[in-house]
Formats: C-alpha cells, structure tokens, sequence
C-alpha cells in the first residue's frame, strides 16, 4: 500500500546557519536543529557564548555537528567568511536563520542625537545584515535540495510601542524583505518566510519585572502568559523541512494570541 504521506520532515544531512543563536530563541533553534538532524553553525557576538553552544551541540551530537563563529552582523566582510568557511567545512548551505536583533528605547521628538544614532544601528543589525548575509549564502542555497531562509521579525511589525519606532520600522522591513526574496527566489526553489515572536522570555525582556509580565500577559495574551524561546524555535525549525515546500513569502505570528485579543 502506498504511504499516505511522502514529504520528509527530517532535517538530516542539512546544514543550517543561525545568526544571533548563543541565547534566546537562536539557541533554542540551532539546538532544535541539532535535535531534527541538521548541522549548524552558530553566530553571535561573543565568542565564549559562541562556544558554550557548539559544545552543547557537539557533546550530544558529535563534533561535526556544529561550528561557531563570533561576529558582528553589521560586518558583511565577516559574514561571508562565516559563508565560506561553512562551506569548506560542511560543503554547502540548505538553511539560513536571520535571528540577530537588538532594540533600542529612543523617542522619535527627542531632539539629541539619541534617536538617529538608535535609527541606524537597529535597521543595521535587525534589517540590512539580513539580506547581506542571504546575498552571501545565495549561490550555495540555489544549489540545495531544498533552500529555506527564515528571517524573524516581531509583532511590533503589526502593533506598536511608544519609543521603539526604529525597532517596529526594521520588523515592518523584515517581513517586506521576506515577501519580495519569496517572490524573486520562488524559481530557484528557495522558500523564505518570516516568524512574528510576541511576548517572550528572552534577552530582551530580561529587565521587565516578573509581576510586570505578569500583569501584561492577563490583560493581552490569549493564553495568559509569555511564551518560551523554544515553543517560537518549533515554529522556525518547521518551516526549515523539505516537507514545508509550499509555504513561501508567510509572517507567521507566534505570540499567545496576543495580536488577535481586543478585551
């Protein structure tokens, strides 16, 4: 009897580079990777946090299953040898996850420097170092089985947060990108989606206090609470398979239901 199901969702074999991955969600995704089958390269700012991941990964899963590298997404020289030596290692790319982002609290009437200089350095790191690093693993995504770009952006690209105006506007530019690379790369067989994350325990929101989250997430989220790097990481890993070859050019929103509850 034929098999009611014929797409793969094993990412064995496949070689993933996730930016932004020594904390947070990008650690809870190259481990999920790691997990599914994948090889993945890690990409951060700091090298000791760098390495702590790939040892994680390589202690569970050998070491040719992970590589670090630190760097700065802001330096394209670095980011393609981050490319090439990913290619000298592995022999290729399947997989790039655009995770690395930082917000700055600034307000748009301020009328110092504050603003411009928290401007440029958020669309720099959460928008431009996107398409830098996808134009650089490009040639080698074209060349795979089954190319995936996931890029993360936020539910501030869909509501809004007084003084985050820079950070809404990179997450706005994150889903275009996604919708104008699906449409270019379509013909080349390379699907490139993008994931909203709302309210989530990270890096980022370390320095809200607990009974602050608390009291936020019983007033906005559905399901009354913040979510966990690796419950977004699943999202992102999915549509990382073979099996996910018709979804392309897709923001999906994982927040709790957050954007959705108006009472």
């Amino acid at each position: 009897m034929a098999r009611l199901s014929n797409l793969s969702r094993s990412l064995n074999g496949k070689f993933a580079i996730v930016t932004g991955a020594a904390s947070g969600m990008g650690r809870a995704t190259a481990f999920l990777l790691a997990d599914e089958g994948a090889s993945v390269v890690v990409v951060d700012l700091d090298q000791s946090k760098v390495d702590s991941v790939v040892l994680e990964i390589q202690s569970e899963y050998g070491a040719l299953r992970a590589i670090g590298f630190a760097a700065d997404v802001r330096d394209t020289d670095r980011l393609q040898v981050i490319v090439d030596q990913t290619v000298a290692t592995f022999g290729g790319i399947d997989i790039v996850i655009n995770n690395a982002g930082i917000s700055l609290t600034s307000a748009a009437t301020s009328t110092n420097d504050d603003f411009l200089a928290a401007w440029d350095t958020t669309l720099a790191i959460n928008l431009s170092a996107y398409i830098h690093l996808v134009r650089a693993a490009l040639p080698h995504l074209k060349n795979s089985s089954s190319g995936r770009i996931v890029n993360v952006a936020s539910t501030e690209s869909i509501v809004a947060t007084p003084t985050l105006s820079a950070y809404s506007a990179s997450k706005s530019g994150v889903t275009g990108l996604t919708r104008s690379l699906a449409v270019e790369l379509g013909k080349d067989g390379i699907t490139v989606n993008c994931i909203c994350p709302g309210p989530v325990n990270t890096g980022m929101t370390d320095a809200i206090p607990a009974e602050m989250k608390s009291k936020y997430a019983q007033r906005h989220v559905a399901l009354r609470r913040y979510g966990e790097p690796e419950e977004v990481a699943h999202m992102t890993v999915s549509l990382c398979m073979p099996a996910m070859s018709f979804v392309t050019g897709a923001s999906i929103v994982v927040d709790g239901g957050m954007t959705i509850r108006h009472t």
